[in-house]
């Protein structure tokens, strides 16, 4: 069998719903989704899965996306996963910051639909098989 295995897709996030809505929305397209509660567990998780991609939360209460960010950048085990801002927190000029300045592959808002993660997901893994 020549099946590709599927994409590890790691959701930072610290809400539980949030993680299941992500894992309905990309299960059904056949990616292995994996869910951390926050910024501490994600970034163990990232160093121990070293996952295909990273959509991460911003606004978590024990470690921020940002922190978690710099974090894995640092790490040169770590620092070519591409990841995905998702939060709630819209407004453009973190928008334009987070792109530009952090150099995150791509940014959601909350609340997004499926085909806008699907759309940004298959851009930025797109990216890097290209």
């Amino acid at each position: 069998m020549t099946d590709t295995p599927p994409k590890r897709v790691l959701c930072i996030e610290d809400e539980a719903e949030m993680i299941d809505l992500i894992r309905l929305i990309l299960g059904r397209r056949g990616f292995e989704v994996k869910g951390a509660n926050g910024g501490l567990e994600g970034l163990e998780m990232i160093r121990k899965e070293k996952p295909d991609l990273i959509l991460l939360d911003l606004m978590m209460p024990d470690m921020g996306g940002w922190e978690v960010y710099q974090q894995m950048k640092a790490d040169e085990a770590t620092r070519d996963i591409p990841v995905i801002v998702v939060t709630a927190k819209a407004q453009s000029i973190d928008k334009v910051l987070g792109l530009h300045i952090a150099k995150v592959d791509d940014y959601i808002a909350k609340p997004f639909s499926p085909q806008e993660l699907l759309a940004s997901i298959d851009t930025v893994l797109g990216k890097k098989a290209a």
